[in-house]
């Protein structure tokens, strides 16, 4: 089951916050860390991992479906690397 941004809304909501506003806290939350990646820079929350920027080389690739050779333009992709603490807590570890 995946989470959804319902899911977090509901559980601001539960903080006490009303529903609006709620969903407008998650909406600049998601808005702050999307501007931020847009602009090449890193977001790191503390205790849940680091979401990093990273250039792409062009390079060569093959389409699947026909098997035709392709250039495969250079390109910005996001990465995430997670905290000791989350993975820990993954992994069960107390």
């Amino acid at each position: 089951m995946a989470l959804t941004k319902n899911d977090i809304v509901a559980k601001v909501h539960e903080l006490g916050f009303t529903k609006k506003k709620s969903v407008e806290i998650i909406e600049q939350l998601l808005e702050t860390i999307k501007g931020t990646l847009e602009n090449g820079e890193d977001v790191l929350i503390s205790g849940f991992g680091k979401f990093c920027v990273k250039n792409k080389a062009q390079r060569r690739g093959r389409n699947p479906a026909t098997g035709a050779d392709l250039i495969l333009r250079e390109r910005k992709v996001v990465t995430f690397k997670c905290s000791g603490k989350l993975r820990s807590k993954i992994n069960g570890a107390v």
